[in-house]
């Protein structure tokens, strides 16, 4: 009784050599085919290495998975990023941390990388590896990180609202913050009040704000007399050629004292004038 062993891929190619040899004939089909096998090779590649982004924009890599073994393997996808930096993977438009690719197929993944907010303009190297049970594919990426700027107005303690007594003026602090990573410079500061109010900014003007630097203003806005009590906005901006912040601001505006007890006293006169009328020429 003759046994029949498994020829394996490693001697598959050989074997349809000596086949080849024996017959005299050129290669068979699926010996072609197990030859061009043999030179492709499991990979990760991407045709773009470098990419130039903002620190808040996505470096986004189209990346080829190829698995050039003869059978179906799984591959764990990882990220060796700088601290505070993050990534994710997906293919076929679902994030994924792993996949599975058939013998001999490929498969397109896509590497979204995003870097910390405060992290300076420069080139940052990372790599992405893919692990299987067997193998270990490695792609080396790069990522220009090119200045940004932003800014952002707000209070001290973030509320956004107080109280004045109307025909008075009121003073509020005020913080610009450089939120971005390139420097700030001749920032302009301005307010849209309600009919006939006035706002002094001090200082009017910001000549120069580093990246993550603060810089405190004191807004004073005056509230003509009789204004009507009740609740009013005032827009706060800060802006120059490359960014701008902007803050609505809600002040209430209070009748004072002063003015209460004069409508009162007019009030009681008024009725006392009228009293008086009644008085002296009822009878008549």
């Amino acid at each position: 009784m003759s046994v029949l062993y498994p020829i394996t891929e490693k001697y598959s190619l050989h074997f349809c050599v000596l086949v080849a040899f024996l017959i005299s004939g050129p290669l068979p089909n699926v010996c072609a085919q197990l030859q061009k096998q043999s030179k492709e090779k499991s990979s990760l590649k991407s045709n773009l290495i470098n990419i130039e982004a903002a620190a808040n924009e996505t470096f986004r890599y189209n990346a080829t998975l190829h698995n050039g073994a003869s059978d179906t393997k799984i591959y764990e996808l990882r990220a060796q990023i700088p601290d505070g930096w993050s990534a994710t993977f997906s293919t076929l438009g679902s994030q994924v941390t792993s996949i599975q690719v058939e013998a001999g197929k490929s498969q397109d993944v896509s590497i979204e990388l995003h870097a910390r907010p405060d992290s300076k303009p420069s080139k940052y190297n990372f790599s992405v590896t893919a692990f299987s049970a067997v193998d270990s594919l490695k792609l080396s990426l790069e990522a220009a990180l090119k200045g940004a700027f932003g800014i952002e107005l707000t209070t001290p303690t973030g509320r956004l609202s107080d109280d004045v007594i109307e025909g008075s003026s009121k003073e509020i602090l005020m913080v610009v913050r450089n939120t971005g990573t390139l420097p700030l410079e001749n920032v302009e500061l301005s307010t849209q009040n309600p009919a006939n109010w006035e706002a002094v900014f001090e200082p009017s003007k910001i000549e120069r704000l580093d990246p993550g630097k603060t810089l405190d203003i004191k807004v004073t806005i005056k509230v003509p007399d009789k204004t009507i009590a009740g609740d009013y906005i005032t827009t706060l901006s800060a802006k120059n050629p490359n960014a701008n912040s902007s803050t609505s601001f809600r002040i209430t505006v209070k009748t004072s004292i002063l003015s209460g007890w004069i409508g009162i006293m007019v009030i009681l006169l008024a009725i006392s004038l009228v009293y008086y009328l009644i008085r002296k020429y009822g009878r008549r």
